[in-house]
């Protein structure tokens, strides 16, 4: 049976990773990238786990042999699909038996995988020791008011082979309070820590990084220390839209895609019930409650900006010591271009192949 270490994974040029724990295992943390081909359904896992605790290892064993023999053809079928794309690595929680398994079946049928050494738990102790090392020493902080599209700006500037850390993008969350809408319940720690340490990989080499200003949570993720000092220390470019366009985009980015969804609605209700608990102004709670009864989400929106989100961002500001650059734009792609110049100017240039 052919073993790997997490390192040695790390240097395959196109690994397809497998993922043999149950889905609730891996869906609560897994490898960036990896497939989940559970051995057992997560209802199986727990059954084994009760018969190993009352009744022993024998038992266990016999029960899983039971559940796993009219799985495995289709089992190791859907994995031989993948091993035309590239070289197979299987892995489980600890390196243990399931894998084992798995890699020993796949070796009978006459597919030949990795099984790597520790499992998921060496692979998160491995990342987490090495991301605080990975993070350039330079960043460029993009800065402004909820709504000029920060977001978007960066996925334009990385198009142009810029080094982007999109830290919303891997914690599947906006930073607000309806950050998760469209986007399912936003991801926990270990995988944003997972995607992150993918995300460093990219842009290894590269020595500074453009990121957008955020909280250090945020939603379920925290950001590592590391990250935090240097984007406080960074030098920071303010962009400036009018509040309508503002309004505009969040409304084609947080409305116009999901207003028809049955959800969406009591989302919504739900966000406002906790920004109402936080404005003071009685008439600007009864202005939010008549615009979310009418559904009239456009001024619903310009409420918000104006009275809650832009007095709460200019105070987060405080929190960078570099210096500020201010670019002044109609919409995310004429900040996208208005700040590939002033990085030009500034000496920061585009690092990443696009075509890579």
């Amino acid at each position: 049976m052919k073993e790997i270490t997490v390192e040695d994974l790390l240097n395959l040029s196109n690994p397809i990773i497998i993922d043999v724990r149950s889905p609730i295992e891996f869906n609560d943390g897994a490898i960036a990238g990896a497939i989940n081909v559970p051995l057992f359904s997560n209802e199986e896992r727990q059954e084994i786990g009760t018969i190993y605790k009352h009744e022993g290892q024998a038992a266990a064993k016999w029960r899983a042999m039971e559940l796993v023999s009219p799985k495995l053809p289709r089992m190791l079928s859907e994995i031989k699909s993948y091993s035309e794309k590239g070289e197979l690595v299987v892995y489980c929680w600890r390196g243990g038996m399931r894998s084992k398994a798995v890699a020993t079946f796949l070796e009978f049928a006459g597919i030949y995988a990795w099984r790597l050494i520790g499992g998921y738990k060496a692979h998160r102790h491995y990342i987490l020791e090495k991301i605080p090392a990975m993070v350039p020493n330079q960043a460029v902080v993009i800065h402004g008011m909820t709504g000029v599209g920060k977001t978007e700006v960066l996925k334009q500037l990385k198009k142009q082979g810029y080094p982007i850390l999109d830290l919303e993008e891997m914690a599947a969350h906006r930073g607000s309070i309806f950050g998760t809408i469209g986007l399912g319940e936003g991801n926990n720690q270990k995988t944003f820590d997972s995607l992150l340490f993918a995300g460093l990989r990219e842009i290894q080499g590269a020595d500074y990084f453009l990121v957008e200003a955020e909280s250090k949570r945020i939603g379920k993720a925290v950001q590592p220390e590391e990250l935090m000092d240097i984007k406080f220390k960074g030098l920071n470019i303010y962009i400036h839209s009018p509040l309508e366009q503002r309004v505009k985009h969040l409304v084609s980015e947080y409305v116009l895609p999901y207003k028809q969804e049955s959800w969406f609605h009591e989302k919504i209700s739900l966000g406002i019930e906790k920004v109402i608990r936080r404005v003071k102004d009685q008439e600007i709670k009864n202005m939010l409650c008549k615009f979310l009864k009418d559904r009239n989400y456009h001024d619903m929106i310009t409420i918000l900006l104006e009275h809650y989100y832009d007095p709460r961002y200019t105070h987060a500001r405080q929190d960078y010591i570099g210096d500020f650059y201010d670019i002044f734009a109609e919409d995310p792609s004429d900040a996208a271009e208005k700040i590939a110049i002033k990085l030009e100017e500034l000496s920061f240039f585009p690092v990443i192949s696009v075509n890579s």
